[in-house]
């Protein structure tokens, strides 16, 4: 990909370009990569070094913490157009938070390098500003987990995980291809404890289970527990 390619995605996606200098542009550009990674593919864990600032073109990555036990719980998910912002401790010295990014999906990544990103958002107010709102953004994403974990009842919050998988397939397919042991992985749970609240919610007509997939059956009734 061209340095023009490049110039056009983070002229569409950072809404501080037109703020730049153009030395300023030049850094961020010829820092710039564009990385493939396949699903399930690991970009980020919370010992590495701040490698870069990812900005995500293409797929879904998904964010989440680890106990020491092996546990994930999932934080958010990252989108077309949207960066990650708090694995770059490097960018915001301010923020020390690990956390752990793979690709759910097959995903095209554009990398900047964390000392030219760092660089110049410490000369340029709106890339500082910008930055700090995208922690912001992300940090009410991780308040909202941390919520649901310590103050909902746990069919609440496999109701919630649930309508929010469904959101994201296709219109029309009301099934989450997810195991038990999946879904318990992203939401922190025992894979016990998910299995016993899904044959509640199969035995409420909610879901229909089968290996490997949770098709959602009554929308209205998932919806009242959110």
């Amino acid at each position: 990909m061209t340095l023009d390619n490049f110039e056009s995605l983070l002229e569409k996606y950072f809404t501080f370009w037109d703020h730049l200098s153009a030395d300023e542009k030049n850094l961020l550009l010829s820092n710039a990569a564009l990385k493939q990674y396949g699903k399930g593919q690991s970009l980020h864990n919370g010992n590495d070094d701040c490698i870069g600032v990812f900005l995500v073109n293409r797929g879904t990555l998904r964010t989440y913490i680890l106990s020491e036990e092996g546990r994930e719980i999932t934080l958010y998910r990252l989108y077309e157009g949207e960066m990650c912002v708090l694995s770059a401790s490097c960018v915001l010295s301010s923020i020390n938070f690990d956390v752990h990014i793979d690709a759910e999906t097959d995903c095209e990544i554009l990398l900047i390098s964390s000392s030219a990103f760092a660089e110049v958002s410490r000369k340029n107010i709106y890339v500082e500003c910008f930055t700090y709102k995208q922690a912001a953004d992300r940090f009410t994403d991780v308040m909202l987990v941390m919520q649901q974990i310590l103050f909902m009842s746990f069919d609440r919050r496999l109701a919630i995980f649930l309508w929010e998988e469904l959101s994201t397939n296709e219109p029309g397919n009301n099934t989450i291809s997810l195991t038990h042991e999946q879904v318990a992985k992203y939401m922190g749970s025992a894979r016990e404890v998910v299995t016993r609240m899904l044959n509640y919610f199969a035995s409420e007509g909610i879901v229909e289970l089968s290996r490997g997939g949770i098709k959602i059956m009554d929308r209205q009734k998932l919806r009242s527990l959110l």
